[in-house]
């Protein structure tokens, strides 16, 4: 989807915005006598999106400046006198590229498909794809060649003749820092008040004028709509739920209820949009899903059931929705300190830690130490031996890096899929996974690039309150004495929130998951997802694929065989099949713009 364009014109800088999207507030734009800037998303506070990129400009746009980039979800352009601006906010949900050649920049736009061909593929980027159980890129590699990823809190410098000078990754502007307890031992209540003001904090940035909260009856989602419903300028608040009538998501009814009632004593004109979803399956409609994006998305089969909440929150008029997404790696205690106690020789307190976290996740130590110990420190080689004693099906024991038996092995030795696989598992796990899991979990859960794929339609993006920078780093500082509680998981986030989350939720530690959705979707689209695979024409799905051995696998999930890691995997790479398929049917470009500036 292409909301900005930059191109040059006789030498001179052209930039285009996209009309629909500028009248729904989701591009910006500002002029002064340092320059104009085109900023798709918002800066500092989604209510007051002028002022925001007006600062943005001001700040970084100055001769010789170089700002920490400031909080927000945007990408952004900025043409000033003597260089032109490149940047995405740390958390890069709002895509964009540009085109190179010859150390020339010449085209930059929110849409790869926009600047790429069809016929000019990167393969190395497909090796990357397929390795990882990702929610969203973070590689400057796209699917085209020729195409770079600006990368999240990363600035890319151009002359204005777009000569491309440098790119250098800025840390965030510091944000308001709670005080954060002392690592002498556990303080559960300066903890709690500490992520009980940052997730405040990140809650008011996100408030617009007509604000919806996605609300599914559990603790990360409830405690963002009560929170939103105690902004002091909350406006118009809608509060979007999905109601299950039968089957296993049934008993959410109940605590759904019971957070929908807390939340309307908050805010008693809060509107109620709860969305009847019984006849939504995973996999519904999945050539339009997996296969109109701009890149390949992987969660693409879960698109249905957001895209029905999207499409009933839009009717509304609703210009940002909230959701719960990130509090499960950043809200809960951290299983990675584990990992510190092993590599700096504290052996004692890692065996009884570990055991707490063995009876407290009902799990044996043995896998306690195997996950958070073992795995982040030799994670390749643990996965093969893995794939060794479990590997007698095509889903069986394969994990997040090593590659699927469906990949055929000529094509990843030739574009680098050990390379791929290798860097992959840096990024998840680094030298500190403990610190790792802070940064990784942007990318993990949240359905962004189907919130961008909608937005033009939609009129709104996605925001995720737990993955706010101030609550990530207020987490990161804690020590994990103050976040551990055998039994008791995201211990500092209930006691945050315990004066406005109802008993029965406060109190609860399991949650329905979404495992009938997927089964319902496999076996109801699953022939179609074969049929797909097998009529495939393009060229790179032979090339890539050993197209038998994926719908074998594809038969394998349908009887409940692999775990959640191996059917990501398949999940990817039958969202890549469609995607090639779909490539000559869509272009990047978007519908009618409006030059901000016009060029030579």
């Amino acid at each position: 989807m292409e909301a900005l364009r930059l191109a040059w014109a006789g030498g001179a800088p052209r930039l285009w915005t996209a009309e629909a999207m500028t009248r729904q507030g989701l591009v910006t734009t500002v002029s002064s006598r340092t320059g104009t800037a085109a900023v798709v998303g918002w800066v500092g506070s989604v209510r007051d999106r002028t002022a925001g990129a007006r600062s943005l400009l001001e700040d970084l746009g100055r001769p010789g400046a170089a700002p920490p980039l400031p909080t927000g979800d945007y990408a952004a352009i900025l043409v000033c006198g003597d260089r032109i601006l490149l940047m995405r906010d740390e958390h890069a949900r709002i895509p964009l590229f540009y085109r190179q050649s010859a150390g020339r920049v010449t085209a930059v736009s929110t849409s790869a498909r926009g600047l790429g061909s069809a016929a000019e593929l990167e393969r190395r980027y497909l090796c990357r794809y397929l390795t990882g159980n990702m929610a969203q890129p973070h590689t400057e590699l796209t699917p085209f060649a020729g195409v770079h990823r600006v990368l999240g809190g990363e600035v890319v410098e151009l002359s204005v003749t777009g000569q491309l000078r440098g790119r250098t990754r800025r840390r965030l502007r510091a944000v308001h820092a709670p005080p954060v307890p002392a690592a002498d031992g556990p303080h559960p209540g300066e903890a709690a008040k500490a992520l009980r003001l940052a997730l405040e904090n990140a809650v008011g940035r996100r408030m617009g004028r007509t604000t919806a909260c996605h609300v599914s009856g559990g603790t990360d989602s409830t405690s963002i709509a009560l929170l939103a419903a105690r902004q002091p300028a909350a406006g118009d608040l809608v509060l979007v739920a999905g109601r299950f009538a039968g089957g296993e998501l049934a008993a959410e009814r109940p605590y759904l209820a019971e957070a929908m009632e807390e939340i309307r004593r908050q805010a008693p004109a809060a509107r109620l949009l709860v969305v009847d979803v019984d006849d939504v399956s995973d996999f519904d409609d999945f050539q339009h899903h997996a296969g109109d994006p701009d890149e390949p998305h992987p969660h693409a089969f879960r698109a249905p059931f957001w895209a029905r909440l999207h499409a009933a929150a839009a009717q509304l008029g609703c210009d940002t929705l909230l959701t719960g997404c990130g509090a499960d790696p950043i809200a809960d205690a951290n299983p990675y300190h584990l990992h510190r106690l092993a590599r700096t020789g504290r052996l004692r307190q890692l065996t009884k830690q570990a055991r707490a976290w063995a009876a407290g996740s009902e799990r044996g130590l043995r896998e306690i130490l195997h996950a958070y110990v073992v795995q982040p420190a030799l994670p390749l080689a643990s996965e093969r031996i893995t794939a060794l004693t479990r590997g007698r099906t095509v889903l069986g024991g394969l994990g997040s890096f090593g590659r699927p038996r469906w990949l055929r092995p000529e094509f990843g030795r030739a574009h680098g899929y050990r390379r791929a696989s290798i860097a992959e598992s840096r990024f998840m796990f680094g030298p500190e996974p403990e610190q790792s899991l802070y940064d990784v979990a942007n990318y993990l859960a949240a359905p962004d690039p189907l919130s961008w794929h909608r937005a033009s339609q939609d009129g709104f993006f996605l925001s995720h309150p737990f993955l706010d920078p101030e609550v990530v780093a207020t987490m990161r500082r804690l020590p994990a004495e103050a976040t551990f509680r055998p039994g008791r998981p995201k211990a500092v986030l209930r006691e945050a929130m315990a004066d406005l989350l109802p008993a029965g939720i406060h109190a609860r530690t399991v949650k329905v998951p979404f495992n009938e959705l997927y089964a319902r979707g496999l076996r109801t689209h699953g022939d179609e997802l074969i049929d797909l695979c097998r009529s495939a024409r393009h060229p790179l799905i032979e090339e890539m694929f050993d197209i038998e051995t994926l719908c074998r696998a594809v038969r394998e999930a349908q009887l409940g065989m692999g775990d959640s890691y191996a059917w990501d995997r398949m999940n990817s790479s039958l969202a890549l099949v469609v995607w090639l398929e779909g490539l000559g049917r869509r272009s990047g470009v978007g519908g009618a713009g409006r030059a901000v500036i016009a060029g030579a």
